[in-house]
Parts: structure tokens; sequence; C-alpha cells
């Protein structure tokens, strides 16, 4: 990269982290999808201040979206004084639960020790304020650019990205003949590029039973001991049989290199009452229990056979265990996605990381899904990877952090693939 940006990026360090600070103390929970509109009216006012023309987008009729919790998007663009491709940034506002655990306030924003802790620190409001400051700083030291930047703020990654990513892909935001290359900076580490994700499969499985009084438990059938006979086939046969395959996708960290499967949630029999309620529950044999399974395949995984062989098991304790009845609901199935190695946005990161930090990236893939997944398959714009600053595995976690320095490389890491794709030809 050029002197000139490096410097310029290094002098906007109390910006990055004042930014930083402003993000994090807007509280955007997901669920319910909280504060949308003020962090996309923050980002608004910054990034017209710096000359993009923005567009505050509701996703209407998604999922979660209502009038108490809308669902705001904000896309900013910057074209250049001359033709040439778009590069576009594209970043989640939205935060998970904060958790217990936590030493800071989740929300402060306070900085020790060369980082800034709070919800979304890491994931990915950091790698959001990174890519703010690279795009402000390139258009300062380069403002003869080709073609165009975007910054977007996206909204319910966390939960699926369809009132955010999803939305936006199908009414054209990321046609390829509209943006040509795009830069998620999820936290995968600054000397690492992200070119996919494994596959998820999200499903609700009910046992149901029949009600009766708790002191005469043979009257009725309890829905929760029918689970646990499904969680028992899970133990004894799903889970070895997910142990033992293995990917060749560059899976981090090692252990996501298997198939695995998560029990999200489970509730059996009557509802918990308010925190407030004092008395005591009623004697009953509950009827109904419920669990949500969280199944994350690998690209060598069909998704009839991740369906399959739970449907199997279920049905094999149809006809093995007395009075068994069960609905399997599906909720959301992923497939896995990956960027080719050889593509343009791939190659001109890898280059921009060595160029910054002295050595060649290493190359992974998400655990997890992002937000590659709608660019990918609703887009239909494969020239797509993450990469930003953050650890990966503090995403979720309480006293979630971010390093300042890992943000102000990042940040020249971006600065640097912008001078290779938009500085003018000739």
């Amino acid at each position: 990269m050029t002197t000139s940006l490096a410097s310029t990026i290094a002098a906007k360090r109390d910006d990055l982290i004042v930014l930083t600070q402003d993000l994090i103390r807007i509280p955007t929970l997901n669920p319910p999808g909280q504060d949308y509109r003020l962090i996309c009216e923050y980002l608004d006012k910054r990034l017209s201040a710096h000359g993009f023309e923005t567009q505050l987008i509701r996703a209407h009729g998604t999922p979660g979206d209502c009038t108490k919790y809308p669902r705001w998007n904000i896309i900013a663009r910057r074209e250049g004084r001359h033709a040439g491709d778009c590069v576009h940034f594209n970043s989640h506002t939205d935060v998970v639960e904060v958790g217990a655990g936590w030493t800071f306030d989740p929300f402060g924003a306070e900085i020790s020790d060369g980082k800034i802790y709070g919800r979304g620190t890491c994931d990915m409001k950091g790698g959001l304020a990174a890519s703010i400051i690279a795009a402000e700083a390139f258009i300062e030291t380069h403002p003869d650019f080709a073609g165009a930047i975007e910054i977007s703020g996206t909204a319910d990654e966390e939960s699926g990205g369809y009132g955010g990513v999803a939305y936006l892909a199908e009414h054209g935001y990321f046609d390829p003949a509209r943006v040509q290359h795009v830069i998620i900076p999820e936290p995968l580490n600054k000397d690492r590029i992200c070119l996919g994700h494994r596959g998820g499969w999200w499903a609700e499985i009910e046992t149901k039973g029949e009600i009766a009084h708790g002191s005469m438990p043979f009257l009725g059938d309890c829905a929760v001991r029918h689970m646990g006979a499904v969680l028992t086939e899970f133990e004894d046969k799903l889970f070895p049989a997910m142990a033992a395959r293995w990917t060749e996708m560059p899976v981090v960290p090692e252990g996501a290199r298997q198939s695995t499967m998560n029990i999200n949630s489970i509730h059996g029999g009557q509802k918990e009452q308010d925190d407030d309620f004092t008395g005591l529950p009623a004697h009953c044999v509950p009827d109904s229990c419920r669990i949500v399974i969280d199944r994350r395949f690998l690209v060598e995984e069909p998704l009839d056979q991740v369906r399959g062989e739970v449907t199997d098991l279920l049905e094999g304790l149809r006809e093995s265990r007395a009075d068994f009845d069960y609905e399997l609901t599906e909720l959301n199935s992923v497939l896995p996605s990956m960027t080719d190695k050889n593509a343009p946005v791939v190659q001109t990161v890898a280059k921009a990381i060595e160029d910054v930090m002295g050595k060649p990236p290493e190359y992974v893939a998400s655990p997890g899904t992002y937000d590659q997944k709608h660019i990918d398959r609703i887009g239909k714009l494969k020239n797509c990877i993450a990469y930003g600053p953050g650890v990966l595995e503090l995403a979720h976690k309480p006293d979630e952090w971010i390093g300042i320095d890992d943000m102000i490389d990042s940040a020249k890491v971006m600065g640097a693939a912008l001078e290779t794709l938009l500085m003018p030809q000739g």
C-alpha cells in the first residue's frame, strides 16, 4: 500500500476508537431487533458527512419485522471520478444477548490494555468501524479513484439475515452488475481470509403424550420421557456418527471440521411462570416436550442425508417404543458456501495482508454461517469473502473485546485492497 494511505489510517486511530465505542453503545440486541433505526441513523449522519449517498431500507414483511421492531438497513455509496468496479463492505449491526459472566459493562465500550470491551466489539462492530475508516482514508488519499465504494449496515445476521442481506439481495442490491467485490468484516482474525462456511439445518422436534394427574402418571403419557429416548438415540448413534466425519474445507477452529449438532433449547410440560410468580406448580403429566436442534454440516454431506438421519432415528423410536409419537418441523436450512481461492477479491486481499503484515494469509472457512450465503445464493455474486479484525472464539462470549491495533491493521489491509481494485488504470 502507499505510504500516504498507511499514514492517513494511522492518524485516524482516535477517530476509529470513538467510532467503535459509539457503535457499541447502541444496544442493537437481536432478538428482538432493538435500535436498528438508531444505528442506521448514526451511520447515515457519519457517512453522509463524508460524501456518501445513503439509503435507509426497511425489510418489510421479513421475519421479526413489526411496528415495534422494524428491520432497518443502510447502504451508503460513494462514486469515484472514473468508471470502474464497486467494492462493497457489508457488516451486520445486530448483536446477540448479553448473557452472564461479564466483568465489563456490555454496552460501556470501556478501554483496557489496548482493547475495547463490549457486546458486539468483535462480532462485528469493530469490523464495521475498520471498514469505514479504511474507506474514508482511501477517499481522502485518492480522491481521483475509479469505480465506487459501498458500505452497508444490515439487520438480523445473528438470526439468519432475512431482514438484512437476504432482503437486499432479493431487491438487486448485490447484483453482480451493480457490485463486483464484497468484503464482510466478520472476526476471523486479521491475517486470515475466510472463503465460506459450513451448512446449517435447524429443526424443532416435539414429542407428544397425554396429560394426567402427577400422582397417577400411569394414567397419562409423559412426553418428557419420550424426549429422553430421543436424546439417548442422539447420544448413542447420531453424535458418534457425526464425530467420525471430517471435511476438506479449511474450517476453524479444528473441532468444527467434523459435523456437529447443538441442542439449542428444550421445554416440556407447563409454561414457565414470570419471575414474580410465587406459587407452586400444578401436578400434571406433560403432554408435550420440544427441542430445537442446530445441526451444522459439511460440504461433503447432502442436506437430504442430514434430514434423513434424524428422521430415521425418530421413525425407529415410533416402531420400537410404546405410544411414541412426534412431530418434526424444519425451521431453516443453509447450504455450505465456498469462494474460489483464485477469485479477484481473494487474491487482492491476500496481497494486501502480505503487504501490511509481511506474511501470507491463512485461508479458512467459518464454523457458522454468515451473510455470504445470501450474497452467493440469492445475489449470485461469487466474488465474496469474510475478512476482518477480531478473534473468532470471542464471538458471543462474556467480556467480548476487539484489539485497537488489530482494527488499525485490518483497516490498512482494506485500504490496500481498495488501492488495488479502484485506482484508475494508466
